[in-house]
């Protein structure tokens, strides 16, 4: 998944621009804060963010050396192979931790989320940008008819794991947070320029290599994808939530 989130990097983060402008907003980084990407791929969100806080530290951080490697070519902030589950951030290090879709994949979300929350002087903020439940986006429908078609789909998977808002405010509350707000957040997500590109693409997501794909899933997929060709993009419905919290301290 790795080698396909930097093949595609420049899609993925075009994938969820509206999504992304509404996320930065909500981040409201001002100059001199110091900020922690949690989840950051190859560092679109970090470097916006260090540029909006020009002075002070922004670090993003992956699970995924080869994403972490394209981040440092791409350059713009600091970059470092870590999991935020397990690694030893400075306490009380941050005014502000994000992530933008990466936050929903953690094996074990109260231990990262309270290492976030140590991570954060007290009053500093969480800005997370999340999917909400599956049956909300009609994104994951597609694959799954094209691919599998007349099957039932599998147990929702990790990319949905924050979409219940009361299981997600607990979570926070219990991890040291505070203030948990949710923002609905109803854009389309665009796949690629046109059905072929978007077909190329979708064939290496987790989402898809999870199915139990039959013969012919390809072809299914680019007539999927045809069918929601646009001027700007093969683009499909998506609901996600900006989750917004304060650090207890």
């Amino acid at each position: 998944m790795s080698e396909h989130r930097v093949r595609f990097a420049a899609l993925f983060d075009a994938e969820v621009r509206p999504h992304n402008e509404r996320f930065r907003v909500a981040a409201a980084i001002t100059r001199g804060e110091d900020v922690l990407d949690v989840g950051c791929g190859t560092g679109e969100s970090t470097r916006e963010a260090a540029q909006a806080s020009g002075t002070g530290h922004v670090l993003g951080v992956d699970v995924s050396a080869a994403a972490i490697t394209r981040a440092r070519e791409l350059g713009g902030a600091a970059f470092e192979v870590a999991d935020a589950q397990t690694h030893p951030f400075p306490v009380h290090g941050f005014d502000v931790v994000l992530s933008r879709f990466g936050a929903m994949f953690f094996a074990d979300p109260p231990a990262a989320f309270a290492s976030l929350a140590r991570a954060l002087r007290p009053g500093g903020r969480l800005v997370l940008l999340v999917w909400q439940e599956r049956a909300r986006n009609e994104w994951y429908a597609v694959l799954h008819d094209a691919v599998a078609p007349g099957t039932a789909p599998p147990p929702a998977g990790a990319h949905f794991s924050l979409g219940d808002p009361g299981t997600t405010r607990a979570l926070l509350e219990t991890a040291g947070f505070t203030g948990v707000t949710f923002t609905d957040v109803d854009e389309p997500v665009c796949y690629g320029p046109d059905s072929a590109t978007a077909t190329e693409f979708a064939l290496g997501l987790k989402d898809v290599q999870e199915l139990r794909g039959t013969e012919g899933a390809a072809e299914r997929l680019r007539a999927a994808f045809a069918a929601h060709e646009t001027d700007d993009g093969v683009l499909l419905g998506s609901r996600a939530w900006i989750v917004t919290a304060v650090s207890r301290g």
